[in-house]
């Protein structure tokens, strides 16, 4: 049965959270904190690799902390039709222990890294609830045009909030350390505030199960968990894809996670240069998502996903290579680019996949799962991406403490090739039809 197109404003209303959502993961992951925390909280000049690595850490447990819990809440959701409770759970986690990054101040290394894990894990695991209503949203055909709308409309969240903080806070120096407290509770209320159309007009569907007499929330959330794992050996292309995944996101988080800081340790950036490339990326995130989102329409969800491992490989190896490419540019045409210029272009480059990557593989995810399973399955969605998150953070993290973190970063581009070779057994509309075979049963 072909699932019909969910009304305008429900459609929005479930954006709005990847609006909402974004200013947490730009702000606190990708551009502002990940500066301050080695930099200032951690302090230990001139590398900083000591603070690299107590990142990746923090990062790393807060995602291994998704993949003990998703999958079973997820099982969980599904059974009592409570995605919206466990969205809304996620959602105030989030906001709480970000606000409560005021109180990180220099020295406070452990109090920032348990604040970081917490409002992580909740932005983290809301990651996998929100993306379980896409399926209910639309037609499978609809739904990558769906998904790129809404991470699309994610950019421009993160954009505006990041563009927020930047000019209440001013530079990331120690000396205007007071004004950066205020990085946590200005992203906290952006979140709060963008997120309350999600609550408003999001429909829950599904009708609640009765729990068998005797039996827990948590027990049969196992228990099902554990049933719909046996039942994963039916679903050939969605666990090929879902190993695929692993290694896509585990060079994607690396990127999320350490782009800012690679820009401000290797390249060593004016401020001019960094908030160009929050725009840039941002901008380009923003068209990538949206455009690859109608491609997908059209060229299909796993060609289109292949598309943008391809582009990551290569802007991997261009920032890689950024100090070369800029000296032999210069020398070549007579120029006086500084490797911030080149970097910029890189940067500009990865943008166009940063957002399409994640929303292709949503949208193929959704497309695959039973709809009677679809919080479940996201919740294997979730597991595996957190997985591979904390996997690949925490690898950069090490690696960079021991070839520095210029030569660590290709190692995204190895992940990158890996999940693009593992893509070519995946059939897509075989996925589609153990999918629906599924319902039918």
């Amino acid at each position: 049965m072909t699932t019909p197109r969910a009304p305008a404003r429900e459609i929005f209303s479930w954006a709005m959270f990847d609006f909402a959502n974004s200013s947490y993961t730009t702000v606190i992951v990708t551009v502002v904190f990940p500066v301050i925390f080695p930099r200032l909280v951690v302090g230990d000049a001139p590398d900083y690799t000591r603070g690299n690595l107590l990142w990746s850490v923090a990062l790393s447990v807060s995602y291994g902390l998704v993949v003990l819990t998703a999958p079973v809440l997820g099982a969980i959701m599904d059974f009592r039709a409570a995605k919206k409770r466990f969205l809304f759970g996620s959602y105030v986690i989030t906001v709480a222990a970000t606000a409560l990054l005021y109180f990180v101040s220099p020295g406070h290394v452990l109090l920032g890294m348990v604040l970081v894990i917490v409002s992580n894990y909740g932005f983290a695991v809301g990651e996998s609830f929100t993306s379980s209503f896409l399926p209910d949203l639309g037609p499978t055909e609809e739904l990558g045009k769906i998904s790129g709308f809404a991470w699309g409309l994610g950019y421009v969240g993160g954009i505006a909030c990041t563009g927020l903080v930047l000019a209440v806070v001013g530079p990331q120096t120690l000396e205007n350390f007071d004004r950066l407290r205020l990085v946590g509770p200005i992203t906290a209320v952006f979140f709060l505030v963008a997120a309350i159309p999600t609550f408003m007009f999001l429909r829950e569907r599904g009708t609640p199960k009765v729990l068998p007499p005797g039996e827990s929330l948590l027990g049969m959330g196992f228990r099902r968990l554990l049933e719909t794992g046996r039942s994963l050996g039916g679903f050939r292309d969605l666990l090929v894809f879902f190993v695929a995944l692993f290694f896509a996101m585990a060079g994607l988080s690396i990127v999320i996670a350490f782009a800012f800081i690679y820009g401000d340790q290797v390249i060593g950036w004016s401020r001019t240069s960094y908030q160009l490339m929050f725009v840039i990326t941002n901008l380009t995130a923003t068209v990538g998502a949206v455009g690859f989102g109608f491609l997908q329409q059209r060229w299909g969800n796993l060609r289109t996903f292949n598309l943008t491992l391809a582009l990551w490989i290569l802007a991997i190896v261009g920032i890689w290579g950024t100090p070369g490419i800029t000296a032999w540019l210069n020398g070549a045409l007579g120029t006086v680019w500084s490797a911030e210029h080149v970097f910029l272009f890189m940067g500009a480059m990865a943008g166009l996949g940063l957002g399409a990557t994640q929303s292709a593989s949503r949208t193929i995810v959704a497309v695959f799962s039973p709809e009677s399973k679809s919080a479940e399955f996201f919740g294997f969605w979730g597991l595996f991406g957190k997985l591979a998150s904390a996997f690949g953070v925490l690898s950069l993290g090490v690696l960079q403490v021991r070839l520095g973190l210029q030569s660590a970063i290709l190692l995204c581009s190895l992940f990158f090739l890996v999940a693009l070779l593992l893509t070519l057994f995946v059939r897509e509309q075989r996925g589609r039809a153990a999918a629906a075979a599924y319902v039918a049963t």
